[in-house]
């Protein structure tokens, strides 16, 4: 027997969405998982949220105190959010699943995103100032790290040598 959404109540809900970073799920219409998955936009369909940030259950009052955060724009959304209390464990769930917009992410000459540990190579020669010598193209550079407050720098290992290296002169390996 279908289920109905846990969000909006929609009948036949067949969508069941993990609610990470726990392993809990909540069944979802199509419409609401879209608005999860995408980020929701102001629509009448949203103003279900006035029920789903009450509920009983902790992962439905997740996704939706996270969909309400992506409504910020709309005034509704906004007091709803000031009124709205969930438990601090619960909050803390919420707060995880959320992307850092402060979060620096470093991007290869090809868009690819980099991590640390990532192996990259050189796509020119580049003159290492203060060393005397040029990294030549195609030198791969193995275990980078990842300049924490600037998104065009990387660290790596270069003949022997710590250096700084633009991401823009390297593709992920």
């Amino acid at each position: 027997m279908p289920e109905s959404c846990a969000i909006c109540g929609a009948p036949d809900a067949n969508n069941v969405y993990v609610v990470a970073p726990r392993d809990d799920d909540a069944t979802v219409c199509a419409t609401c998982l879209a608005g999860i998955e995408a980020g929701p936009s102001d629509q009448p369909h949203w103003q279900c949220l006035h029920d789903g940030i009450w509920s009983t259950e902790p992962a439905v009052q997740v996704v939706s105190w996270r969909l309400l955060n992506g409504l910020t724009e709309a005034l509704w959304a906004r007091d709803l959010l000031d009124i709205a209390y969930l438990e601090p464990d619960v909050l803390t769930w919420a707060e995880a699943g959320l992307p850092d917009p402060d979060a620096v992410e470093h991007r290869d000459s090809n868009g690819t995103v980099l991590t640390t540990g990532d192996t990259v190579s050189l796509i020119k020669d580049l003159p290492v100032k203060g060393a005397g010598f040029t990294a030549k193209r195609g030198t791969a550079v193995r275990n980078i790290s990842l300049v924490a407050d600037n998104a065009e720098h990387i660290e790596g290992r270069v003949d022997g040598q710590r250096i700084v290296i633009l991401t823009k002169f390297v593709k992920k390996g």
